[in-house]
């Protein structure tokens, strides 16, 4: 989830960061539980139950639910949607694409965690915009070290998407993390080398790509949550919590629940 409330940057000491990797592994565990699931033919709707129930057996709670009066506990957007879908109780197509953005909410901390998945066989376009933006996280997840800033992620997120001839997305950004979901600073997935906070030890932050087929710009569905790309095209969107420790990026969520999951349905 990308909306953002402005806050001073709260750096968090090794005993916090505990914390949220467990908040962030249940998410983890949580997408990899829907992971298993997604299928055509399966409502979004199913897969939110899902993830709220399982959620609640990890002695937390679903950290979107209620969060500005969202109605769900999974942000659930297909194809031309970029983020802040409403899950819905249309089934999904053999060929979509859906991005699942969770967030849990365990011990006073958040977190906050994304994967866009394939739905039965996508185009090799759509593929490969899925596997671009993959690696622009990894990217942006390897410049977040002592020495660096914030304009540092951004500018080589935005350097390999354009790469490949896509839009990155300007209207939202990725964020601060801890016992508020968006916390300072903003993370946005373009920039300039060198500019922005310095990046320094105890920062914790989700960085989240939203990279669009076709261009950058994004309008806002009339449901007054749901992002959407302007010229109707696919994206894709991925997000990891990282924390720098010892002035290096830590990622404390992961993707190896998914990638288990999507291995055993093959």
């Amino acid at each position: 989830m990308g909306l953002f409330n402005k806050k001073q940057i709260f750096y968090k000491t090794p005993a916090e960061i505990e914390i949220m990797r467990e908040a962030a592994q249940i998410v983890s565990r949580t997408l990899g539980i829907l992971a298993a699931e997604i299928k055509p033919g399966v409502t979004p709707l199913f897969l939110d139950k899902i993830a709220e129930e399982y959620i609640r057996t990890q002695n937390a709670i679903p950290g979107f639910l209620g969060l500005y009066d969202f109605p769900n506990t999974l942000c659930i957007s297909i194809n031309e949607q970029v983020v802040h879908g409403i899950p819905t109780n249309e089934p999904l197509k053999e060929g979509d694409i859906i991005s699942v953005d969770c967030g849990s909410y365990f011990e006073g901390y958040y977190g906050d965690h994304a994967y866009t998945f394939e739905v039965g066989e996508v185009t090799p376009e759509v593929k490969k915009l899925l596997e671009v933006t993959k690696e622009c996280l990894q990217i942006g997840i390897e410049q977040t070290r002592i020495g660096n800033r914030i304009g540092d992620i951004g500018f080589h997120i935005q350097q390999h998407a354009e790469k490949h001839g896509y839009g990155v997305v300007r209207d939202l950004v990725g964020h601060g993390l801890g016992k508020t979901m968006h916390e300072e600073p903003q993370v946005p997935n373009y920039g300039r080398r060198g500019t922005g906070k310095q990046i320094l030890e105890g920062l914790t932050i989700a960085i989240e790509p939203m990279i669009n087929l076709g261009t950058e710009r994004v309008v806002q569905a009339d449901d007054n949550w749901t992002i959407v790309t302007y010229d109707g095209k696919p994206s894709a969107h991925f997000e990891h919590d990282v924390a720098v420790v010892n002035g290096q990026p830590q990622v404390l969520s992961t993707f190896k629940y998914i990638e288990e999951a999507l291995k055993s349905k093959k």
